[in-house]
This record gives C-alpha cells, structure tokens and sequence, in this order.
C-alpha cells in the first residue's frame, strides 16, 4: 500500500467522522427532507445511470464467458431486470416513513432525588460498507445511514463501477440542498483505499461487508474494527414427518427458485424418511420441472429411482459430502434424508450458516421444537427462506443480514443501526455526587426507581 493510498484514505475517514459529528444536532425532519431530494435527484438521472448501467452488464458479461465471473454475480448487477429500480426508490420513500431510531428511551431511572439516569438510542458513527456487484445497495446504505444519523463510506465492486459512481454522484448532490454535510455519504473506488480505511479505527466504527464468503472472510480477518456481516447464506428447508405435500411443493421451489442467487434461498433439502415414497417424489418433480439440480444422498436418490420422474437422468445425481456446505447460489439443491426432527435440527446446527431455516409440518409441537432448536438468525415455519429480507420485513430497506452475535442479527434496518447511551441528570440545587452514597452512617442509598420517559425532558 503506498503512502498516498493511506493519505487519501485518511482524509476520506476523517472528513466521515468530521461529517457525522457535525450531523448530530441536525433535526430528524431534516433527514427525511434529504432522503426526499435524494429520491427526486435518483428520478432525474434515471435514463444515465440505466446507460452505465447496461455499460456495466456489458464488461460484466465479457469476464463470465471468459470463466472469470460468476453467473451469480452477473444476476446481482443487473438494476434494469424486473422492479429492481423501482423497489429501489420505494426503499428511499419507505425509509423516509419509518419513525426516528434515535433519541428513543428504552431504560429510565430516578436514581435518587433530582438524579435521573435515561439509556437513549443514538446513531453508530461512521460505517465502512463493502458490496459486491448490486449496485442499488449505494442507495440502500445511504438512506439507512441518513436516516439513523450514522455517516458513511461506500465501496462497490468493480463490476458495478459506473452505475455506483453516478448514483453516489446523486445521492451527493441531493445533499448538497440540505444542511447535512456532504462528506456524510462518500464513495470510494480502489481496493487500496478499503485496505487503508480497515486501519483507521479511530475514524471507522463498523465495518459492513456484502458479498461473497471470500470477500467477508478477508475483512474479517484483516481489521481491528468492529465487522457485521454474513459470510454464507446457506439456507434449509426441512420436511417434518406431518409436512402437507402441497405446501411442501409451494415453500421448498419457491425458496429456491425465487432468486437462486440470493443469499436468502435454499441451499439444502432435508426430508423425514417416512415421507420418501409419497411427499419427496412430489417435491422431486416441482423442482426438476424448475430445472433444479438435485444432489440426492442414497436414501433420497433410490426413492426417486422407481418412479423415474422426468429429468431424472440429467439433473439428479449423487450428493458429495462437500455438498451439505455448499453455498450453491444457482439451480442447485442438495437434499437428504434423516429419520427425525431431533437429527435435522443437528445437521442443520452443524452445516448452517446460521442465516434463515425453515420447516414445513402441521404439527405445533415440531414447529415450536424447530424454532427453538435451530440457532439461525431466522426461523420459519410453512414459509420460503426468501421472506428474510429488510424489505420484506417491513424495514424500508437493509443494510445486510448479520448471523453474528452482536446486537443485530437477521436482516438489518435503522433499529440495527443504533446504539445507545446512557444520560445522567442532576436537578439537585447542589448537584450529586458518588460520596453521598453508600454504606456509613448518613449515607444515601439508591432508589432504582423506574420513570415513564419516551424521551428524554432535556
């Protein structure tokens, strides 16, 4: 990394962490007034950032049948495809609708008389995201990050260069109209720039990172800050032995097939033995009529075996054990089978990323069991895996899916992207202090006792 790489880095960071202190005493009205141009600003400049956009498919689709891409990825870039950029600008408008994250009260004390202790929700700072190839995700973070208070500083992939540049480029000049400071939402583009950024933590507070396991793995492992983010979305689906074959067939395609490259589908099939001659071969056909790929342990493949169901010769074949921890991220599912809820929620534990599982029963018992069971950041019951999204969640957008351990897990809206701190009062004619308190003769003690605060009176 040269000198100039670490030079640019760190005027980058702190112009951020300049930015978001200079933010913090800008009105939420003003946020949502910013999130309004940005959406105007993105109306405006749709046809040119569609033009870089189909620029970008165009080289994106040059290293794929050159073997240097992935079809996944290519899929991921593509914001013309479907209502991609619609559900964009709607993210912005539903963000804007949320209520304020910040300045919430969620624990209130009156720890003496006249000494009031508030725990009040308050923005991150500044966060580093990295994606790969979806470009809407610029938009997706800026709003999120507007709206929670948070700065931050954004670095897509290569393969989405043109089509990120002119969206920062909008987002930039809609806030230009605002009061927030224009180093709050920045772009960067060079790898070194992120290798210089994941030194600097006392300018970065959290690192965000989507994208491949690679791509996580590698941040993960070369950053002293804080890392939120999901390495894999290897996902399942279990049949219980009570599962409707119906609703079987609807959940388990749908969670594959949907948007086989999205973190959130299916990636492994696990069926209750005693449902191999009647529900699996029901499941089998839906999915091979899907053009699925199925990579059948034994007990899956022979039950296929004699009903023959078509496409059997040319999409089923003999699961490996490297399949159950694949993260496939096409028209393949491996599938086995297992004799009981107890052994899947097992496998699942052991082969999961711990993202999004569900089940497919009729039985409570086994639901409730499932659900407890499976420490995944998502649990479903009779429902597709691809329902774990902000979105769809009710959360406007997200920043990412986290299966970590840390104060947000699952899909990750504005409540994942604050913190809290902790507000101390004294309304006392002499002030309060810690030597009043204690044990002795004329000493105070605590009184703990809880205030009705939705916000804090001062």
């Amino acid at each position: 990394m040269s000198s100039n790489d670490t030079s640019a880095a760190t005027t980058i960071a702190r112009a951020a962490k300049a930015a978001f202190e200079a933010s913090q005493l800008v009105p939420s009205s003003e946020r949502v007034r910013a999130l309004s141009e940005i959406r105007k600003e993105l109306e405006n400049a749709k046809a040119e950032i569609l033009d870089a956009n189909r620029r970008d498919l165009q080289a994106a689709q040059v290293e794929v049948d050159a073997g240097r891409m992935s079809t996944s990825l290519l899929k991921r870039l593509d914001l013309t495809k479907e209502d991609k950029w619609d559900s964009m600008l709607q993210g912005v408008t539903d963000v804007a609708e949320l209520p304020d994250p910040t300045g919430n009260v969620t624990y209130a004390s009156e720890l003496d008389d006249d000494l009031e202790l508030y725990r009040v929700t308050c923005p991150i700072g500044v966060l580093l995201v990295i994606f790969e190839a979806r470009p809407e995700v610029v938009v997706n973070i800026a709003a999120l990050a507007i709206k929670s208070g948070n700065a931050a500083v954004l670095k897509g992939g290569k393969e989405s260069n043109e089509t990120a540049q002119l969206l920062s480029k909008a987002i930039q000049t809609a806030l230009a109209k605002t009061s927030i400071p224009s180093a709050y939402i920045q772009a960067i583009q060079t790898r070194a720039e992120v290798s210089a950024l994941l030194e600097l933590d006392q300018y970065i507070d959290l690192v965000i990172p989507r994208g491949s396991n690679s791509l996580v793995r590698n941040i993960q492992n070369n950053t002293r800050i804080p890392v939120m983010g999901h390495a894999d979305g290897l996902c399942h689906v279990y049949l219980d032995e009570s599962a409707d074959a119906d609703k079987a067939v609807r959940v388990v395609v749908d969670s594959k097939t949907d948007y086989p490259a999205a973190c959130n589908a299916a990636e492994t099939l696990v069926v209750h033995e005693s449902l191999l001659q009647t529900v699996w071969p029901k499941v089998a056909q839906a999915l091979l009529d899907a053009d699925v790929q199925l990579l059948c342990d034994p007990a899956t493949l022979s039950a296929l075996l004699p009903s023959a169901p078509s496409k059997l010769s040319t999409l089923v074949r003999a699961s490996q054990p490297a399949d159950y921890a694949t993260e496939h991220l096409s028209l393949t599912l491996s599938v086995l089978a297992v004799p009981s809820l107890s052994v899947a929620i097992s496998h699942i534990n052991s082969h999961s990323s711990h993202h999004t599982e569900s089940i497919v029963t009729e039985d409570q018992a086994a639901a409730s069991t499932f659900c407890r069971g499976v420490d995944s950041a998502g649990t479903f019951v009779n429902a597709s895996t691809r329902f774990a999204d902000g979105f769809r969640y009710g959360f406007g957008t997200e920043v990412g899916i986290s299966t970590g351990r840390i104060h947000a897990r699952g899909p990750v809206g504005l409540e994942g992207l604050v913190i809290y701190k902790y507000m101390l009062r004294s309304k006392g004619e002499s002030g309060h202090i810690v030597g009043d308190f204690g044990t002795g003769p004329g000493r105070k003690q605590y009184k703990h006792a809880n205030i009705d605060a939705a916000t804090v009176p001062f």
